[in-house]
């Protein structure tokens, strides 16, 4: 298969249209169709659809996968043989807003000193991180899947731990005698793939959801829970101060709830992506709970939540 033609299916994939594609790449959108339609005829399949923006049919996300293992692995080999400058290699990466907020910070700054790769971070649900290394749209993802994506690797990292909390005087407008009116005090969620809270309320017998305010952000989560717009799941980690400070309380002293994360990479002999997978599991192991999900007190394993995005 011919190296440039794999160059343009990615590129197309990664700008969402020729004309975008051929900017990167500084040739002609008739040259990028030209190349696409070359790959095509090679495998005998369509690869991409033509929409906006264009997207990869079943074999076209294996072709891509394809397509990034390339790029990275001549990065390596040119830079190896000293072929001139080292080329930057793009390393696109799934991570979920919670973790990207908290532990995956010391990735960021051991990626600041490597001068030859480039993070291209993709916020995902870690329910749904896996679906993009199986659309070659990643080489790695933060996931809660513990089965490995064909062709890929995965280990566990340790478990995320979020607990119920609330601004106090919230819990004091829903609280009698002591007991927190679950049905009635409002309630934050992330986007429509959070559903810590509803497990939470299924699990203390909630009919429904109570009135329910949507913050998709990991930081405005936080500040909509401490403004006391509802109450929420916060991750452990997130919680700098605010529970010693008296901002926000425990709806529940020993309620909480473990979400197991995993790490799913290609299967790739490639020193960068290595060096990437390091640097993600000493975060973990530093920062994360250790084990592959916990038990939320009175309750049933939580290694199968879905958090937000």
């Amino acid at each position: 298969m011919n190296l440039e033609h794999l160059k343009a299916l990615a590129a197309v994939m990664d700008e969402g249209t020729f004309e975008a594609a051929a900017d990167l790449l500084r040739i002609t959108p008739s040259a990028v169709s030209q190349r696409i339609k070359a790959l095509e005829a090679s495998v005998g399949q369509v690869l991409v659809r033509r929409r906006v923006p264009c997207t990869a049919t079943d074999a076209g996300a294996l072709m891509l996968r394809m397509a990034r293992q390339v790029q990275v692995l001549e990065a390596e080999t040119s830079a190896a043989l000293g072929a001139g400058s080292p080329a930057r290699a793009h390393l696109p990466v799934a991570v979920n807003a919670d973790s990207l907020a908290t532990w995956f910070i010391p990735v960021l700054h051991q990626a600041a000193g490597w001068e030859d790769s480039a993070l291209d971070l993709h916020v995902e649900d870690q329910g749904y991180s896996s679906q993009l290394l199986r659309d070659g749209a990643v080489m790695g993802a933060v996931t809660s899947d513990p089965v490995p994506v064909s062709g890929c690797r995965v280990e566990l990292l340790g478990s995320m731990r979020y607990i119920p909390v609330a601004a106090p005087a919230l819990r004091r407008r829903f609280s009698a005698s002591g007991r927190v009116d679950w049905a009635a005090m409002p309630v934050l969620k992330f986007n429509t793939k959070d559903t810590l809270q509803q497990q939470l309320l299924t699990g203390k017998s909630v009919p429904g959801l109570p009135p329910t305010h949507t913050v998709p952000s990991s930081q405005g989560f936080l500040a909509a829970v401490t403004a006391g717009l509802g109450w929420g799941m916060i991750p452990e980690l997130q919680l700098t101060g605010e529970l010693a400070d008296g901002v926000l309380v425990r709806l529940e002293e020993d309620t909480h709830q473990d979400v197991a994360l995993y790490w799913q990479a290609w299967a790739l002999d490639s020193d960068r992506l290595a060096r990437l997978g390091a640097a993600v599991r000493t975060a973990a192991g530093t920062l994360l709970q250790p084990g592959g999900g916990g038990r939320e007190a009175n309750g049933p394993s939580r290694a199968g939540y879905r958090r937000r995005k």
